[in-house]
């Protein structure tokens, strides 16, 4: 087999289970719209509940959208985690392996379906800013450079959710991986500057992926932020590249390598 025909039949076959993934998101739409709205209820929470009590240089909105943004894209991993789990604790994993498809579409399909969706979690989130007085301000260049990498992000953390739904104990494990989700949000410059915390914590929230990629977008929407004058901070749009290529060079190779040792 030619290396077009083997490119083609990927191709295919990963969009076969893309296709399988959306059409079981069709037959749920109160999870897909739970799942879209969700960042919206935080954002509106913090924009008008506790925003009022929260200083930020230009609006406490205007730094708050590019962070919930950011936070948007880390909860998906939660999604991408609990869908992988549950095809193997149902067994459709190994009825996958059975079949004469590509090794690995499965994965990529479950990708590529995820990114879709949080493609359409971010336009979600975007409008409700924009309906709250939210504005990007260096043109729409920067801005879509900046959705490209919450975008990039997205596609970094949605390969480590593959790689630990493969190696989980079954889909109820998600339970563990909100531990450490939540509290990796909350640790960054996502809601307050780093600046508040005591210095020690504060330097881990410099160092926070998550916190390279919202000092990034604010920079390219034009928003309001608190600089610390660390490196990471000085550097937001150099990590906000570096940390998501890393995490894709890591686990995208270890989900494959995993997927195929499965029933090994």
């Amino acid at each position: 087999m030619t290396t077009v025909t083997t490119l083609r039949w990927t191709i295919a076959d990963s969009w076969t289970m893309t296709r399988r993934e959306l059409a079981h998101w069709g037959r749920q739409p109160v999870t897909v719209i739970v799942t879209l709205l969700f960042p919206v209820l935080v954002l509106v929470m913090f924009g008008y509940l506790f925003g009022g009590a929260m200083a930020a240089p230009g609006g406490y909105r205007e730094f708050l959208l590019p962070g919930m943004l950011v936070l948007a894209m880390a909860f998906g991993i939660e999604t991408t985690f609990t869908g992988v789990a549950t095809d193997i604790a149902r067994g459709s994993t190994d009825r996958f392996r059975s079949l004469p498809m590509t090794a690995g579409a499965p994965l990529v399909g479950r990708a590529v379906a995820d990114l879709l969706s949080s493609v359409g979690g971010l336009a979600v989130l975007a409008g409700c800013g924009l309906l709250m007085g939210w504005r990007w301000h260096h043109g729409a260049g920067a801005a879509l450079a900046a959705f490209g990498l919450l975008v990039l992000l997205r596609f970094a953390l949605l390969w480590i959710g593959v790689y630990l739904g493969l190696v989980a104990a079954g889909p109820e494990s998600v339970a563990a991986l909100q531990i450490l989700v939540w509290p990796l949000g909350f640790l960054s410059n996502v809601f307050v500057s780093p600046g508040t915390m005591p210095g020690w914590l504060g330097a881990i929230a410099d160092a926070n992926p998550l916190s390279a990629t919202a000092t990034a977008v604010r920079e390219l929407f034009g928003n309001p932020g608190w600089h610390s004058g660390s490196w990471f901070d000085d550097h937001a749009l150099l990590s906000a590249l570096v940390w998501p290529v890393a995490g894709i060079a890591v686990f995208l190779p270890l989900s494959v390598r995993r997927y195929r040792r499965l029933s090994r």
